[in-house]
């Protein structure tokens, strides 16, 4: 075994599994990959987990991590989790959870969504306050879906944690969370000041205590971060403050070890340093190097189980089509997010008979698909189903398949103008038109998925060598926690980011306008 590594361990506990990466704390070097699945369950717009089995999924996935490196326990020195945003997880007297998580894609809430965006004076008013407006998505909306369908879980509520936090708490037996992850909330205010506050904190780790020498299980620097829970909203869902985790400054923010059951559950020593971690989105742009100490207004597509749009920025987003999140860094994250992407487009490939690759462009044959399977975020059409046009005698199930494609990434890309414009920057011009696209996730591996985005955006595509980058940014707030160093920065030096870049394609306006067109007229009676 080597023994003169020092190891972290970033987490990524996403929808469908757990991923753990063992890294080499100086130079980045990815040495391990452990997993272990998830089970989803729910029809309809019902989409729920047990939290328990995420936990157990991260103990086998951690073993199997450092089992894969080759390196002793004891040259694990620190460790953060990134998790799935927006779910629902609510805690017994006992600390575990009362029922299944509601899940980032439970389209169940979306009347109470609907119902909350029209209060406190409308969707202005809680751009203002939290940079999002609530979709059935957000965590907001799902407490509100739990108070009116379970009350007596609701009321049997002692705590309210995101996915990642509940993660966090049972390493440490401390309940924290971090700015980004809770901004997705809908009950977190991620306003100007709080982000200028935020600011001074970032990454260094400075308040946090991280280079402090900490007991087993201390949690230093866990003092609340400036901007955070929004009173008037808190009063508005009947949620207690007592019941949600404290916000640290930042996700590199150590806020403490180990306990002796996490510790025994990990096969790792007490005195692991375990970072406040983060959502995995916020991750992902940790890996990518995007943040303060990195890369700002560079755009980013990542297609998996979601598909989404997101740049690292210093200018506030106040957009009604996309989150106004906070990044974990003391930046803004301002994402479009979209239910129907790599899932649904290989639901239509085995409805098809077809290998996931087997796909021509739809817009040969005037095919056009708008997979919202799971109803859709973005846009807003929590009840949608997906929708099959242009069909002929003579269409090749190939351009059906295509076309899927081709939807999926259309309802991605069309939030791209809105990001840019969220970080101040006017999309129309040529240096900000031509800047690349960076693709991520698991579609970003995928030839038809790179040919899609590539025709449709009609800009060059970069495309990390790197397939674990959620986990991999978990892996560098770890790193940062132990260190005191900024996670974006350990990132870029680890070259994460790094990866082919491949020229832009003429972009495909007829194909885009088509679909466009289909979206406009089906929306109002179709999709609703």
């Amino acid at each position: 075994m080597r023994t003169s590594r020092s190891v972290v361990i970033g987490v990524d506990s996403s929808t469908q599994s757990t991923k753990a990466v063992a890294v080499d704390a100086v130079t980045g070097e990815l040495l391990a990959v452990g997993r272990a699945p998830h089970t989803v369950t729910g029809t309809g717009g019902a989409r729920e987990s047990d939290p328990e089995e995420w936990w157990t999924a991260l103990g086998a996935a951690v073993r199997a991590a450092v089992r894969g490196a080759g390196v002793p326990a004891d040259s694990v020195t620190g460790i953060a989790v990134a998790g799935q945003q927006h779910g629902l997880v609510t805690l017994g007297a006992d600390g575990r959870p009362l029922r299944p998580a509601l899940l980032w894609n439970d389209t169940r809430a979306a009347p109470q969504a609907a119902a909350l965006a029209a209060e406190l004076g409308g969707p202005e008013s809680w751009l203002e306050r939290t940079g999002s407006v609530p979709v059935a998505s957000m965590t907001a909306a799902k407490w509100q879906w739990l108070r009116e369908h379970e009350p007596a879980h609701a009321a049997a509520t002692t705590g309210v944690r995101l996915p990642h936090d509940y993660l966090t708490e049972r390493l440490t037996g401390h309940a924290v969370t971090d700015p980004g992850d809770a901004s997705g909330t809908c009950w977190y205010g991620s306003g100007a000041e709080g982000a200028e506050k935020r600011e001074g904190t970032a990454g260094a780790d400075e308040a946090s205590g991280a280079k402090e020498t900490a007991g087993a299980n201390e949690s230093p620097g866990t003092k609340e971060t400036p901007g955070g829970y929004d009173p008037t909203i808190l009063n508005l869902l009947g949620l207690d403050r007592t019941l949600l985790p404290t916000v640290a400054p930042t996700g590199a923010t150590r806020v403490g070890t180990l306990t002796a059951a996490a510790a025994e559950a990990l096969g790792l020593p007490r005195t692991v340093a375990v970072a406040a971690g983060t959502g995995d989105n916020m991750a992902a742009a940790v890996g990518l190097g995007l943040g303060g100490a990195g890369l700002l207004d560079h755009p980013v597509v990542s297609l998996g189980t979601s598909g989404t749009v997101f740049a690292a920025t210093r200018t506030r987003p106040d957009r009604p089509g996309l989150a106004g999140f906070a990044g974990t860094d003391g930046t803004y994250l301002p994402l479009g997010c979209t239910l129907n992407c790599t899932l649904a487009v290989d639901r239509f490939a085995t409805l098809l008979g077809l290998d996931r690759e087997d796909a021509a462009p739809g817009g040969e044959g005037g095919v056009v698909v708008l997979p919202y399977l799971d109803g859709e975020r973005t846009p807003d059409l929590p009840h949608a189903a997906g929708l099959v046009t242009g069909l002929r005698h003579t269409t090749d199930p190939r351009a059906i398949l295509g076309a899927a494609y081709e939807g999926a990434a259309f309802t991605v890309l069309r939030a791209l103008d809105e990001l840019l414009a969220a970080c101040g920057l006017d999309p129309k011009e040529p240096a900000v038109r031509d800047r690349p696209l960076r693709l991520i996730g698991g579609g970003a591996r995928g030839k038809a998925w790179t040919d899609t985005v590539r025709r449709l955006s009609g800009r060059p595509l970069v495309v990390p060598a790197a397939g674990e980058l959620v986990a991999l940014g978990a892996a560098a707030l770890a790193a940062g926690a132990v260190t005191g160093e900024d996670p974006v920065a350990l990132a870029t030096a680890w070259g994460t980011g790094a990866g082919e870049v491949l020229p832009p394609l003429a972009r495909d306006t007829e194909t885009w306008d088509r679909i466009s067109g289909v979206l406009t007229a089906a929306s109002p009676a179709l999709l609703r």
